[in-house]
C-alpha cells in the first residue's frame, strides 16, 4: 500500500468514527440550545437559573464521562488484543459504578436542591428557579449512565452511527416537548423552565431506550462478547484503580474548578451569569463538532497500543492533532462572524447581549487550545491508560493557574466578566504546553494487561 493510500485509509477510518460522534454531540448540545433559546424568552433570571443548575449537574456528567472514558480505554485495548472476556468485564464493571453514582446524585438533587443552588448565588429568585430545574433534571442521571456505556461500546466496535440514530430521535422529542411545555401549547400548562427540564428528562429516557433496542437489533454483533463468562474473579482491580482513580480526581477537580468559576460569575452579577449561560450552547457546538476526533483518538490509538503498534499510535496522534487544529481555527472564525447575530436570538437586556458578544470573542481566541487539549488529554494520552499524566496536567492548569487568576481578576482587580473569562481561560494554553511535552516523551504509550 502506498503512503497516499495509507493516509486516505486512516482519514476515512477517522471520519467513520468522528463524524457520527460529532453529530451526536452536537445534537446533545442542541438540547441546551433549544432550552436556552426558549427559556431566553422568559428573562435573565430563568436563564441564570438554568445555567446554575447545569453547573452542578455537570459534576455528575463529567464523572460519568470519566467512567465512560475508562471503559473506552479498556474495551478498545482488549479488542486490539481480541480478549472478549475482558471486553465484557470492562463493560459490566463500569456500568455498575455509573448506576451507583447516578442513584447518589439523584437523591442529593431531589432532597437538597435549594441548599445546593444556594452555594452558587446570593439572588434568592435565581436560586429558587435553579433549584426547581435541578430537582427535575436529576431524573436524567440514570438513563444518561446507561446511554453513555452503550455509546462507548458501540463506538469501540466502530458502530458509531448507532448512538447517532438514538440522539436524532431524542433531539426531535426534546424540541417538540420544549415548545409544548415551556409555553403551554395544545392545552398543556405553561411550565417555563420546569417544562424544559421535563422535556429533557423524557428525551434522555427515550435516547437510552432506543439504544437498548438498537443493541437488541444488532445482538449478533455483540453476542460473542456477551456469551463470555466474565465474573469479577480474576479481574485486574489494581490496574483498573490505577486508570480510574486519577481520572476521577481529574474530572472531579476540573468540574469543581468550573463550579468555582460559576460562583465567580454569579457573584459578579445576574447579567454576568446570564451572559456566561448564553455562550454555553456555542461552546457545546464547537466542542461537539470536534469531539469526534478525541473519541477516534481514544479508540484507534487504544487498539494500536493494545496490539503493540507504538510507532503507528504516535503517528496517528500527530495526524489527529493537525486535524483538530485546522477544524478549531475554522470554527473560531465562524464564531466571531456569527456572534452579533447569535445574541439577537434572546430576549434579554442590551447589556447582556453586549457582554455575550465580548465573551464569545474571548472564547474564539482560546478555543483552538481547548480543542487540542481535548484531543491530547481526553483521547491520545488516556488511550494508554496513563491517566495520572492527565490528572497532573489538569490540576496544574485549573487550580494553580485558572482558579487563582479568576479570583484575582474578579475580586481584587474587579475586571468586567469578558476579561475575567479570558484571563482564567488562558489555563488552556498552560495545559497545552504540558500535554504536548508529555505526548512527545511517549511515556503514555503502553498495552494493558488482562
Amino acid at each position: 500500500m502506498t503512503k497516499t493510500a495509507e493516509k486516505k485509509s486512516f482519514f476515512q477510518t477517522v471520519c467513520a468514527l468522528a463524524i457520527p460522534v460529532a453529530l451526536q454531540s452536537m445534537l446533545q448540545a442542541s438540547f441546551s440550545i433549544v432550552d436556552q433559546i426558549m427559556i431566553g424568552q422568559l428573562g435573565s433570571v430563568s436563564i441564570a437559573g438554568v445555567g446554575l443548575a447545569g453547573k452542578f449537574s455537570s459534576v455528575y456528567s463529567v464523572i460519568v464521562s470519566a467512567l465512560g472514558t475508562v471503559a473506552g480505554i479498556m474495551i478498545s485495548q482488549y479488542m486490539g488484543q481480541e480478549n472478549r472476556r475482558e471486553v465484557k468485564r470492562s463493560f459490566t464493571v463500569n456500568l455498575l459504578f455509573m448506576a451507583a453514582l447516578a442513584c447518589v446524585f439523584t437523591l442529593l438533587c431531589a432532597l437538597f436542591p435549594v441548599q445546593i443552588m444556594g452555594l452558587y448565588s446570593k439572588d434568592r429568585e435565581t436560586v429558587l428557579s435553579a433549584a426547581a430545574y435541578l430537582s427535575i433534571i436529576s431524573a436524567t442521571f440514570l438513563p444518561l449512565a446507561g446511554a453513555t456505556m452503550l455509546s462507548t461500546l458501540f463506538r469501540c466496535m466502530e458502530k458509531a452511527a448507532l448512538p447517532l440514530y438514538a440522539s436524532i430521535g431524542a433531539a426531535v422529542t426534546n424540541t417538540a416537548l420544549n415548545y409544548l411545555l415551556i409555553f403551554g401549547k395544545l392545552g398543556l400548562p405553561a411550565l417555563g423552565a420546569e417544562g424544559a427540564a421535563l422535556a429533557t428528562v423524557v428525551s434522555q429516557a427515550l435516547n437510552f431506550a432506543v439504544m437498548l433496542l438498537l443493541m437488541f437489533g444488532h445482538r449478533k454483533l455483540f453476542a460473542p462478547a456477551l456469551k463470555e463468562k466474565a465474573g469479577f474473579s480474576g479481574f485486574n482491580w489494581k490496574q483498573y484503580a490505577a486508570i480510574l482513580l486519577p481520572l476521577l480526581v481529574c474530572e472531579f477537580m476540573w468540574s469543581l474548578g468550573e463550579n468555582v468559576y460559576a460562583v465567580i460569575y454569579g457573584h459578579i452579577g445576574t447579567d454576568a451569569m446570564a451572559a456566561m449561560t448564553l455562550i454555553n450552547p456555542v461552546q457545546g457546538l464547537m466542542i461537539g463538532a470536534l469531539c469526534g476526533l478525541s473519541q477516534a483518538a481514544g479508540i484507534l490509538i487504544g487498539k494500536l497500543l493494545g496490539n503493540g503498534e507504538y510507532d503507528s499510535a504516535y503517528k496517528a496522534g500527530k495526524k489527529l492533532l493537525l486535524y483538530g487544529f485546522a477544524g478549531s481555527v475554522f470554527l473560531s472564525v465562524l464564531i466571531v462572524l456569527a456572534s452579533p447575530f447569535y445574541v439577537k436570538i434572546y430576549r434579554v437586556d442590551e447589556t447582556v447581549r453586549h457582554l455575550t458578544t465580548q465573551i464569545l470573542l474571548a472564547y474564539a481566541v482560546v478555543a483552538p487550545f481547548k480543542v487540542e487539549n481535548m484531543i491530547l488529554g481526553s483521547g491520545v494520552i488516556r488511550s494508554g491508560g496513563r491517566t495520572e499524566f492527565v490528572m497532573a496536567i489538569d490540576l496544574i492548569g485549573t487550580w494553580l493557574f485558572g482558579v487563582p487568576q479568576g479570583l484575582l481578576s474578579a475580586f481584587l482587580f474587579k475586571l468586567s466578566i469578558p476579561w475575567v473569562y479570558f484571563i482564567l481561560s488562558l489555563e488552556e494554553c498552560v495545559r497545552f504546553g504540558l500535554s504536548l511535552a508529555v505526548f512527545k516523551r511517549k511515556r503514555w504509550m503502553r498495552s494493558l494487561k488482562a
